[in-house]
């Protein structure tokens, strides 16, 4: 069954970033939620299975930031300055 979410709730998928789900697909009691999601920096549509998928902080909630989101954040910015590999490097060049 696809969900479409309105409003679109602010994500952070591990090792994709920052986004919006703006849709959910749950497949059954067999399978993961799978969390349709926009990104926020390359403007990509992802589906993320739930284990990947974790909401940010939120002050007026009380809830900090997760450390997974603080560990994959540390580790985009630790990546940014490296060259693209081979299978990004067109997909790269097209983009800039």
């Amino acid at each position: 069954m696809f969900t479409q979410l309105n409003p679109t709730i602010p994500l952070h998928v591990v090792g994709k970033g920052d986004g919006y789900a703006i849709g959910m697909i749950d497949y059954g009691q067999e399978h993961n939620l799978i969390w349709v999601t926009a990104l926020d920096n390359s403007g990509e549509i992802w589906c993320a299975p739930n284990q990947t998928v974790r909401l940010g902080r939120n002050w007026t909630m009380g809830r900090a930031e997760n450390p997974l989101i603080t560990k994959d954040k540390q580790t985009e910015g630790e990546q940014a300055g490296r060259e693209p590999c081979a299978d990004c490097a067109p997909v790269q060049d097209v983009c800039n």
